[in-house]
């Protein structure tokens, strides 16, 4: 495949991604968790680092091309490679950061693009995050929250008007969409039920075999996986009830221990900005 971006999917076989080592994390804001179980933890950086490093290994054993983006001191969570942009079809988009410790992390991610050539789109005006955003071929899904704008998602409706764009609000309890709902497959989804109100559940139900999560495994990010294509999905060991369902399902779960790396509030989802998805795949 020639293509420079290629991502029409959340699914379909994965190519080429950008990670950035947790060099320089911190606890930061919970992302994912309830407030009533947020509490003051220590991040063990050396065991972080350990892990992620195994996330890049399994990617890389699955010839995954990874891009590393360099950690910056200044940038706490640039870990969440995620959230700074994002691949819309053949577009890439960089995110207006709305928490403050991340102000500034686009211009590390334009300056790696500009290297390697990437062409990319700023939404220098708006307030969006790559975590907000799924697509899935002609759908795509935008969560309304306190890092995502209504004003973003429309402007999104008039830069790609091919699409149809489907917003979802959800509480401020969680921080973006990939918390509560991640699409696997054409037929099928993760969701937190009871997030989105009556009328968009029952559209995502209309096009989605809905995999309901548990609030427990929910707060341990279960939904936060990161497909790879062919039926494989990396996912944590602690999310025992997720895998299970997946593995009835026929799915490969690829099981790495994340669990340094979910205390700052993502995970594998979060720590990966797919560049390339090969069609047709499934």
């Amino acid at each position: 495949m020639h293509n420079e971006l290629f991502c029409y999917t959340e699914y379909e076989a994965l190519q080429k991604v950008i990670v950035c080592s947790p060099t320089f994390m911190s606890t930061g804001e919970t992302k994912g968790v309830p407030k009533w179980e947020t509490e003051q933890i220590t991040i063990d950086i050396d065991k972080a680092m350990s892990q992620h490093g195994e996330f890049v290994k399994k990617l890389k054993e699955y010839e995954i091309e990874v891009v590393p983006l360099s950690p910056q001191p200044e940038f706490s969570e640039g870990v969440f490679t995620r959230d700074v942009g994002f691949i819309l079809g053949e577009k890439m988009f960089i995110s207006k950061m709305a928490h403050p410790p991340r102000f500034g992390e686009e211009k590390n991610l334009i300056h790696l693009l500009n290297d390697l050539k990437i062409p990319h789109q700023d939404l220098n005006k708006d307030h969006i995050e790559g975590g907000d955003v799924l697509i899935d071929r002609n759908w795509i899904y935008i969560g309304e929250s306190n890092r995502t704008h209504k004003a973003a998602i429309e402007h999104m409706r008039t830069l790609l008007p091919q699409f149809e764009i489907l917003a979802l609000p959800f509480s401020d309890q969680f921080l973006h969409l990939d918390c509560v709902f991640n699409i696997i497959s054409p037929t099928e989804a993760l969701i937190y039920p009871g997030e989105f109100g009556r009328d968009n559940e029952a559209i995502l139900a209309t096009r989605y075999d809905l995999i309901e999560v548990t609030q427990k495994e929910q707060a341990t990010l279960g939904i936060n996986v990161l497909s790879i294509g062919n039926r494989r999905i990396i996912s944590q060991p602690i999310n025992e009830g997720v895998n299970k369902q997946l593995r009835a399902r026929g799915y490969e779960v690829i099981e790495i221990d994340f669990s340094e790396i979910i205390k700052a509030g993502g995970a594998f989802r979060c720590c990966s900005l797919p560049l390339i998805r090969k069609i047709n795949d499934e």
